[in-house]
This record gives structure tokens, C-alpha cells and sequence, in this order.
């Protein structure tokens, strides 16, 4: 008996552990949850044993094979564009979504006292932000590739393919080398597939199961507005510009990144995600190697247009529970603060919170508001993980259209 494609698989163990975590919960399902947790753990744990290598060998034989075919330049400019011009339009959508349907108003911040006083937020200004955001960039790569610093990681890569571009013929060997370790990577990664239906199922078995339903019917409004304005950001403006840039239409897309797309939305995890979402664009989506490997791995660090999203729609929902009214000028300070934080928030479950603080207090709003979305936020995090992924994907087939060497006339 032949059995579905990995595809057919993931999408079947997604559905199955939605509807059983929706029956098992509420009950006392200890034994099941546990098992979930386990299986689960360990698939995210196996994506991540192979991530560090992957992006590091992706990064360097990309930059390395960019700059034989004298085309580094126009990707990095076509790439930095695409990642801030979806990230900006997404955040509009955001803003405007907050503005028009207005999910903070009947509510008020003294309905969640509680929860506002028992968390404590982190204060970072902006000028702290950016001061720790650009000591993260640069630091002892052996530590780097240990702790699984991603960011770091990320741009020891990218000066170590420059470097090797730089020294010619005499870092042949070491180019085959980490053209080898990516071969390697990928085929690691094509076994860790293999698990992927069990890890999914197991994943969303466990949020669904975990779910407080009694805070989400307060916070219905604001979740709705978010899913709302994802979805829409999802499902419409980046098929569109995929279509206008390359003529592919979106289900030609989503066919070839289900695979990533649904373990983004069971991880959270755009970085968790990264080795699938490589997998999917230079094999089903077929990207170029060398443009895969440059793309996506910086995609995933700074390219967050569901996470941008979210954080200009959540501060402008915490100003209506507040009773303050943003006008044009903090809305456009709350656009770009909310598109650096993207760009700065690390890629794993929840990442928005860290950075969301930031977001609040650029407009002189109670940091520790965010302690309302804390039980709705790992639920609103699938989703726009989900976009974030989807939003690098369609980066890099945009950046390899638009570099593609045409014919002269």
C-alpha cells in the first residue's frame, strides 16, 4: 500500500491533532499531554540540532556562488526592499484594522488588575534596544554557534563568505567543504522530515488541549481583529505581489510550501522552521540555492511581517482599554518601532513579548499591559509565524525574479 505524500501526512496530522485536542480539553488528559509534549519536543529539538549548521553552510555557499555570478549586490538591495515594504504594509493593515473595528473599546485596563500586577515587564528604551540589538549582531562566533545565537550566527556567515569570495582560489577546498556540510545539512534535514506528521499532530494537540477558552471570549474582539488582518496580509497582499513580480499563482504557492507553512504554525518557531522552509523553496518552490541560502536564513531573523503586524494592532488595542487616543504622528512613531522590534525579535515561540514593551513605551503606554495578551498570545503566535514564513518565501522568489540575468534585445 502506497502511502500519502509527506505533505498529504503533515496536513492529516495537523487536522487530527487540532480535533483531538479539542475534545480532550478541559479533561484530565495528563498521560496524552505529556506524550504530546515529548514527541513534539523532540521534533523542534532535531529542527533545531541541524539549524546552526544549515544556516551557517546556506549562508556562506550562497554569498560564496553570488558573487562568482556578479549578482551580490542586486540581491542584497532587492531583499533589504522586499522585508521593509511588506513589513511597512503590514503594519498599515494592522493600524488600520485597530482603527477601524476599535477591539479595546467597552473594555478597560481595571478588568485585568490581576494580571496586570502580578507581571512584571522588562523595560528597554529604544536607544538600549538598539544598542543590544547591534552587540548581539557580533560576538565570539564559537559561542555563537553553541548557544544557537541565530542573529550572530547569521552575520559571522555572512563576512565569512564575503572573505571567502575575497581570497579566491586559495579557500577552494574550504568553499567544497561547506558546500559538503550544506549537502549534509539538507539530508539530515530530508530524515527529520520523515517525523514531521507525528511532531505536528503532537504540537497543536497540546496548545489546543492547554487553551483557557473563559480569556478568549473576553479577548475575542482583539483576536478576531488579528486574524482578521493576518489572514488577510497572508491569504491576499503577498499572493499578490507573488503574482505581479513572477505570474505564479497563489495556489501554486501554498502547494509548495505546506510543508513549512504548517510547521511554522505548530512550532511558532520561524527559526525551528527555517531548515523545512529552505527545503521547501529550492525543492518544490525552486529557488536557486544560492539565493535560498541568502534569503531565507536572513528572512528569519528580521523579515517579521506577522509579528509587526500583531505589535502595531496590540498597542493600539492597549491605548483604546487605556482610554488614550494615538494620534497620526505616535501612530506613525508606533509603525516604526513596531517594524524595528520585528526585525529584532529572535525567531521562537512568543518572541513578540520581548520586544513588544518597546512598541508600548514609545508612546508612553503601561508596559505592563501586556500582561492581558500573555494567555490569547501563543495562540496569535501561530498564526503570524505562519505569515512570517510565507513572507520570506515569497521573498525569495521575488528577489529571484527580479535579479534574473534577461537576454538583451
Amino acid at each position: 500500500m502506497k502511502l500519502p505524500s509527506l505533505n498529504t501526512q503533515i496536513l492529516i496530522a495537523a487536522i487530527v491533532g487540532i480535533l483531538f485536542g479539542w475534545f480532550a480539553h478541559g479533561g484530565e488528559h495528563e498521560t496524552a499531554l505529556y506524550g504530546a509534549s515529548l514527541v513534539g519536543t523532540l521534533f523542534i529539538d532535531l529542527l533545531k540540532m541541524v539549524l546552526v549548521p544549515l544556516v551557517f553552510c546556506s549562508i556562506v555557499v550562497g554569498i560564496a556562488n553570488l558573487r562568482q555570478h556578479q549578482q551580490m549586490h542586486r540581491v542584497w538591495r532587492y531583499t533589504l526592499l522586499f522585508f521593509i515594504s511588506s513589513m511597512l504594509v503590514a503594519i498599515v493593515i494592522g493600524l488600520a484594522a485597530s482603527n477601524l473595528f476599535k477591539p479595546g473599546a467597552g473594555l478597560h485596563l481595571a478588568m485585568f488588575e490581576g494580571a496586570i500586577q502580578q507581571f512584571e515587564a522588562k523595560s528597554m528604551s529604544l536607544p538600549d534596544f538598539f544598542a543590544s540589538f547591534l552587540h548581539g549582531l557580533f560576538m565570539n562566533p564559537f559561542k555563537a554557534l553553541a548557544e544557537g545565537q541565530i542573529l550572530a550566527v547569521v552575520m559571522f556567515a555572512l563576512l565569512s563568505g564575503i572573505a571567502l569570495v575575497m581570497g579566491g582560489a586559495q579557500f577552494d577546498g574550504l568553499r567544497s567543504l561547506f558546500e559538503q556540510g550544506l549537502a549534509l545539512s539538507m539530508r539530515l534535514v530530508g530524515w527529520i522530515m520523515q517525523l514531521a506528521p507525528l511532531g505536528v499532530g503532537a504540537l497543536l494537540f497540546k496548545l489546543v488541549a492547554q487553551q483557557d477558552v473563559a480569556i478568549l471570549q473576553v479577548l475575542a474582539r482583539f483576536a478576531a481583529v488579528v486574524v482578521g488582518s493576518t489572514l488577510l496580509h497572508g491569504l491576499l497582499v503577498l499572493p499578490l505581489v507573488l503574482w505581479l513580480f513572477t505570474r505564479h499563482s497563489p495556489l501554486w504557492l501554498w502547494r509548495g510550501a505546506r510543508e513549512a507553512l504548517v510547521t511554522a504554525f505548530a512550532t511558532s518557531s520561524s527559526s525551528a522552521t527555517l531548515p523545512v522552509t529552505l527545503r521547501c523553496v529550492t525543492q518544490h518552490l525552486h529557488v536557486k540555492p544560492e539565493i535560498a541560502g541568502f534569503v531565507i536564513p536572513l528572512g528569519a531573523t528580521i523579515n517579521m511581517d506577522g509579528t509587526a503586524l500583531y505589535e502595531a494592532a496590540a498597542a493600539l488595542f492597549i491605548a483604546q482599554l487605556a482610554g488614550v487616543d494615538l494620534n497620526l504622528v505616535q501612530q506613525l512613531v508606533v509603525c516604526f518601532t513596531a517594524m524595528i522590534a520585528g526585525m529584532g525579535a529572535p525567531g521562537i515561540p512568543s518572541a513578540g513579548m520581548v520586544t513588544m514593551v518597546m512598541v508600548l513605551q514609545s508612546v508612553g503606554l503601561p508596559a505592563e499591559a501586556i500582561a492581558i495578551l500573555l494567555p490569547i498570545d501563543r495562540l496569535l503566535d501561530t498564526l503570524r509565524t505562519t505569515v512570517n514564513v510565507e513572507g520570506d518565501m515569497v521573498g525569495s522568489l521575488v528577489v529571484q525574479h527580479m535579479t534574473a540575468v534577461r537576454p538583451r534585445v
